[in-house]
């Protein structure tokens, strides 16, 4: 059955065995392991996010917002441009949702002083309180998640997950090309 469920994934079985006996089979295994677990962090992240924006009356995708700005902004303001590719979202749709946000306090929008098409973003005060309010919890969740992981040993875990993103970018693009 599981020759069966490789077969049906679109993957050929012979991919990986040309001279490399079992090799092949073991990557793909190990692969298909990864993006499962991947898959579950995805999950777990997105209950995390749910659970802090619901501290502070928002949603998850405005959550998000709130902590791209806060990463990217260097006291001038981020594009709306700048905030939807760290996000990997449309630009509309951070437009509609930081409207939201700057209704609720948490987001200041402002024409750009070099191209008055372009909208800067940046966090309130009252958005940075909140999130010194959440700071300490998110602290010792951080703690807790990373708790087997030394400084070197995230950083490093980290750029691998970094050209990991990068190859599954190339790979989304190739086969958008050769569709």
């Amino acid at each position: 059955m599981a020759a069966n469920t490789k077969r049906g994934s679109g993957l050929s079985d012979s991919a990986g065995s040309v001279g490399a006996g079992d090799t092949g089979r073991t990557n793909q295994d190990a692969a298909r392991r990864f993006t499962w677990a991947i898959s579950a962090i995805s999950v777990h992240l997105e209950e995390l996010r749910y659970f802090w924006a619901k501290a502070l009356g928002i949603s998850g995708p405005q959550w998000m917002i709130l902590m791209a700005l806060s990463d990217l902004d260097e006291a001038d303001g981020v594009p709306v441009n700048v905030v939807s590719k760290k996000l990997n979202v449309d630009g509309s749709f951070v437009t509609t949702q930081s409207k939201l946000l700057e209704k609720k306090g948490f987001v200041k929008r402002r024409p750009s002083r070099e191209d008055g098409r372009i909208v800067q973003m940046s966090l309130t005060d009252k958005a940075y309180k909140q999130l010194a309010n959440l700071a300490s919890q998110q602290q010792a969740l951080n703690d807790f998640i990373f708790a087997e992981f030394g400084e070197n040993e995230l950083d490093v875990f980290t750029s691998r997950l970094v050209a990991l993103q990068n190859r599954l970018e190339k790979a989304r693009l190739k086969l958008i090309l050769d569709i």
